[in-house]
């Protein structure tokens, strides 16, 4: 973890949680790109002597097989292989379970008699996992926004089950945050970096954001100071850089990467209106009550 003394100063009030989590979540506060968030998870991990870390998110809340990316904390090249075989890659329970569930669930082959039947090629993989240092661990599901979005985080150690249920009882909770308050983090950070992640240039990125702000093309060409010719072609290499493939698209891209606000957040200078609810209103029966600013 980073040094305490560079931390924030602290209210008391503050310090009644774990030690540990109160350092993660005070250094995730200054977290400057996904790459640095994904480091204080790791070292959490370590730290509860469970180094082997898989983080995936999928941008698609029922489908796997649209992952968005896939990082782990030590080299899995080995799994290539056994995710390439879909009637294998299926009996993961930690996706599965995942994309159903919202408790976190115990994973490894110390832990296979508690799970539903599964085929000798699944049990190969698990004991290959065990093999490697990986015999235990705790997989933490995971949600994102519109649309609706999978994922997990899941640390692995080389325990027993006696030992894994220990850490998992004395630690959970902080794994637990660790996993969805790094989560919504990395997330940010990941959608920020998509323009440099993609090469996207300057000029590209200003064409996104006028996209993204319902500007038309002769509007944005005169802002610019080019021909409409000019811009759509710019907005041809955009979608053959992305892979996107019409104006709509562009537009959600840049919400999505912060380069326009939300259209649920943007500030209306004629509302001036709060939403305000009050108890437990009957299912189907939900009233509201505006209150004047």
């Amino acid at each position: 973890m980073r040094d305490p003394s560079r931390r924030r100063p602290l209210l008391q009030a503050e310090r009644h949680i774990p030690e540990l989590l109160q350092g993660f979540l005070v250094d995730l506060e200054t977290t400057q790109s996904s790459a640095e968030v994904w480091t204080l998870i790791v070292e959490v991990g370590r730290l509860l002597n469970l180094p082997y870390i898989d983080f995936i998110s999928a941008s698609n809340f029922a489908d796997w097989k649209k992952t968005l990316f896939i990082r782990t904390s030590y080299d899995s090249t080995w799994l290539n292989t056994v995710n390439e075989d879909p009637d294998v890659s299926k009996w993961s329970y930690f996706r599965t379970h995942a994309v159903h569930h919202l408790t976190p669930v115990a994973v490894g082959i110390e832990f296979v008699d508690e799970y539903h039947h599964m085929p000798e090629a699944r049990h190969v993989v698990l004991q290959e996992a065990a093999r490697r240092g990986m015999r235990a661990g705790f997989s933490i599901p995971l949600r994102w926004h519109a649309p609706p979005q999978a994922g997990l985080i899941t640390f692995c150690g080389d325990h027993s089950k006696r030992e894994m249920k220990h850490i998992i009882q004395t630690h959970g909770w902080v794994l637990q945050a660790v996993a969805t308050m790094g989560h919504q983090a990395y997330h940010g950070h990941f959608a920020a970096e998509f323009t440099e992640r993609n090469k996207i240039s300057d000029k590209q990125r200003e064409l996104l954001e006028m996209v993204g702000a319902g500007l038309q093309d002769k509007v944005i060409a005169e802002q610019l100071g080019v021909s409409v010719s000019a811009v759509r072609q710019r907005m041809n290499n955009i979608l053959n850089k992305t892979g996107l493939s019409n104006r709509a698209d562009l537009a959600a891209l840049a919400m999505s990467a912060g380069l326009v606000e939300h259209p649920l957040h943007r500030k209306s200078d004629d509302d001036g209106s709060i939403l305000v609810e009050m108890g437990v209103p009957s299912i189907g029966k939900t009233r509201y009550r505006h209150r004047r600013k």
